[in-house]
Parts: structure tokens; sequence; C-alpha cells
């Protein structure tokens, strides 16, 4: 039997609060689900990023920032995705 790992995140520096996060045993993101940000931009981010291994996911977002923000929802769902893996 697969088991989950899930992870409720608060965000740090980004207009999103948090970030529900599923992935299973495989290390494979089950679910995604800002809270706040940009609702169509979380939203798309997070349908790509479904059915993608976890660690992928961190080596193509950890790192984006947002205007002159030193972060990103980006780069805090790969954070987020670090403390899971």
């Amino acid at each position: 039997m697969t088991g989950e790992k899930h992870l409720a995140y608060q965000t740090h520096g980004t207009c999103s609060r948090m970030i529900d996060v599923v992935i299973d045993d495989n290390n494979i993101i089950r679910h995604v689900e800002f809270y706040g940000g940009c609702q169509g931009n979380t939203c798309g981010i997070s349908k790509l990023v479904e059915g993608m291994e976890a660690r992928e996911v961190v080596n193509r977002l950890r790192g984006i920032t947002c205007g002159s923000k030193p972060t990103s929802c980006p780069d805090q769902l790969a954070r987020a995705l670090e403390q899971l893996i």
C-alpha cells in the first residue's frame, strides 16, 4: 500500500499565505493548492506540477523570484517540497 506525505506550508515573502502539498511514497506530487496569491498563476502551477516527481519540480522552481522579492510562489513550492522529500 502506498502512503502519502502531506504538508501545509506557511509561505514567506509572497502574496500567497499557504501551500497545501501531498506527495506519494515515490515522491510524485499528487496535490498542490495555494491559498492567496495570483489565482490564475498559482492554479496553473498546481496543475503543471501534479504528477511530476518532486525533485524535478524543486530543480526547476527553486530560486525563481517575483519582481524585487527574493522569492516567489514557485520558489516557496520548491521549499515546501524540499521539506517533504
